[in-house]
């Protein structure tokens, strides 16, 4: 459960040094004391998504060598047990702040932990870890994309005009609570519609680990499965719908069967420009990154921000300080919008043969 909504000006005002409520520290939160600030950053792979790499790490390294604060920022690269040996690595370098992007809740409640023990602050960035001991969470509103995401899918679904279409879903990481909320989302839209029977609910399944190849596998076999008969697909991000739409091009069903996605990479743009994917779903990652790093930096001094909102943990009950952000729907028409943002340039996006593509938008 979310107790309130922070807006855009106030993130803007978190990240302003003086401008956000704080108050010292206890020494669960990491008193700074003696010790040099210094903040340490574990991102979880750079394989699910282009986004760890290409845009949180650049984002956060501009935040905080803006606040001229010391930090190290290491890729899991999806392996736990290079996780938890990174954070050990970090705990004794003496971090006074602790961001992590945990690969399951288990191995993120133990870095935790250990960090909590030492009197390291602490911040689940993106992803909650469920039964976690982490001060803040900042991501963004989850249970929104997914609502984006199921109205996505039914815009494009109605413009293919295909009567009790048959839907099938590539749900995130059964590890990854994020991947709950998304589902929670856009079966809140897709569920009274399969309730009506005016939708079939097709193949329904999650993607371990977020895993493209084991998605790509999965949805061959949805459609061998359904001898072809899906209409629809809800992918719960760009590179899960980017495999889906692989199956799709093998069988000539790509541009016919509607399929959505999230995080708005170079390759679902293009997707999307291209007529093989209808939506995604773009997340404004500086801004997440900026309200992280000013949380960090404010820990790694000793000082709390009030984030004004809270998110419900629901497997200790506990309500997490958080800052979640608004996501917005993005299809053929407004990609500029992510261009304009900065987030894509239009120089990568419409390389080769996509500047066509990019011309026939009017993207500039």
């Amino acid at each position: 459960m979310r107790k309130g909504f922070l807006t855009l000006a106030a993130v803007g005002m978190l990240a302003a040094t003086g401008t956000a409520a704080c108050a010292p520290a206890g020494p669960e939160a990491g008193s700074g004391g003696d010790r040099k600030p210094k903040i340490g950053v574990i991102l979880p792979d750079s394989r699910t998504s282009a986004r760890w790499e290409g845009a949180d790490r650049r984002y956060l390294e501009e935040a905080f060598r803006a606040a001229g604060v010391d930090y190290t920022i290491q890729n899991a690269q999806g392996d736990k047990s290079s996780f938890s040996t990174i954070a050990d690595g970090m705990l004794a370098d003496s971090v006074t702040a602790l961001m992590i992007v945990n690969l399951d809740s288990g191995t993120g409640r133990a870095v935790l932990d250990r960090a909590r023990s030492q009197g390291v602050a602490t911040i689940d960035y993106d992803r909650l870890t469920l039964g976690g001991s982490a001060e803040y969470y900042v991501s963004f509103d989850n249970e929104a994309v997914g609502r984006l995401q199921g109205e996505g899918l039914s815009r494009c679904l109605a413009d293919q005009g295909v009567e009790n279409p048959v839907v099938a879903f590539l749900n995130g990481s059964p590890t990854d609570n994020n991947a709950t909320e998304l589902k929670a989302g856009y079966d809140s839209v897709l569920g009274p519609k399969f309730a009506a029977r005016t939708y079939v609910r097709g193949p329904d399944q999650p993607v371990p680990d977020w895993d493209n190849a084991q998605a790509g596998v999965l949805f061959e076999q949805m459609l061998t499965r359904t001898e072809g008969r899906i209409d629809g697909v809800l992918a719960a991000n760009d590179g899960l719908g980017n495999a889906a739409i692989s199956v799709l091009k093998k069988n000539k069903l790509n541009g016919k069967v509607p399929v959505t996605g999230q995080d708005a990479d170079v390759q679902g743009l293009r997707n999307i420009l291209a007529g093989d994917q209808c939506m995604t779903v773009y997340k404004a990652i500086r801004k997440q990154a900026d309200a992280a790093a000013a949380l960090a930096v404010a820990l790694a001094n000793g000082i709390r921000r009030d984030t004004g909102q809270t998110v419900r943990d629901p497997e200790n009950g506990r309500d997490v300080p958080a800052v979640l952000l608004e996501p917005k729907a993005i299809y053929r028409e407004n990609v500029q919008d992510v261009v304009a943002d900065g987030y894509v340039t239009r120089d990568k996006l419409c390389a080769g043969p996509y500047a066509e593509l990019c011309a026939d938008t009017g993207l500039s």
